[in-house]
């Protein structure tokens, strides 16, 4: 809060929050997608050409907290914590999130048998229509994750996270914890009801997590399209986005 406060002194807090949000998020995905990469490397350096010398130091500073933030515990949600402690959830912005043991609660009463799932399915996919800042996908995963570690199934290699909101910040802040999270997964900005997720997706609103890049999901992407050039009349899932 005292880094973030200290670039106050030129810049509205809302104006700091969506910068940061918005380069974070496209230093993640750059690491890994090289499809958005051009566009997201100039939509960085368009913003962080506005600050001064001192004030661009200090977003490396806020990135390396929230990487220890969640670090030292990952069963939170610390960006829509740290959201709501600054004030941004105002109601000109409408962002109120639910409270994260409200979250995990409601994944624990609605996770059943994953060992089940993953031995039938080989993957089971998580996904939050509205997914705000992440709450619920972070208490799902790590429901699942407690669930799994009960077993030899390694949830990284099982758990597909999938979410959409309309809120282009909130959706970047969701991005954001679940990449460091190491959770595999993708993410659509637009409306659920208007603009659901389908195979035939323009990408350029997705935001793929690093792990989503990893060869065993990359792998399986392969398999997954080798198995339906021998089932054409499979319908497609939307597993294979991103290849």
């Amino acid at each position: 809060m005292k880094t973030f406060q200290s670039l106050t002194n030129r810049w509205r807090s809302w104006d700091i929050w969506t910068d940061f949000i918005t380069m974070t998020a496209c230093t993640i995905s750059n690491s890994v997608d090289k499809l958005h990469f051009d566009e997201r490397e100039k939509t960085y350096l368009r913003i962080i050409n506005k600050y001064n010398k001192q004030e661009r130091k200090l977003f490396p500073q806020l990135f390396a907290y929230v990487v220890l933030a969640l670090e030292e515990n990952p069963d939170q949600d610390f960006l829509g914590d740290i959201y709501t402690e600054l004030g941004l959830n105002s109601k000109e912005h409408r962002q109120i999130f639910t409270p994260y043991n409200v979250c995990y609660f409601m994944a624990e009463v609605t996770i059943g048998d994953l060992a089940k799932q993953v031995e039938e399915k080989g993957v089971v996919e998580i996904h939050d229509c509205c997914c705000g800042a992440g709450a619920t996908l972070i208490a799902a995963v790590n429901v699942a994750k407690e669930k799994l570690y009960e077993t030899d199934f390694n949830y990284q290699n099982h758990i597909l996270v999938t979410g959409q909101d309309i809120d282009y910040l909130v959706t970047m802040m969701c991005y954001i914890q679940l990449s460091l999270l190491g959770v595999a997964g993708y993410f659509k900005v637009g409306n659920a009801l208007t603009e659901p997720m389908t195979d035939h997706d323009d990408l350029s609103t997705y935001w793929f997590t690093p792990m989503y890049f990893f060869p065993v999901w990359h792998y399986r992407r392969i398999w997954h399209s080798i198995d339906k050039l021998f089932e054409p009349n499979k319908s497609d899932d939307v597993e294979t986005k991103g290849e």
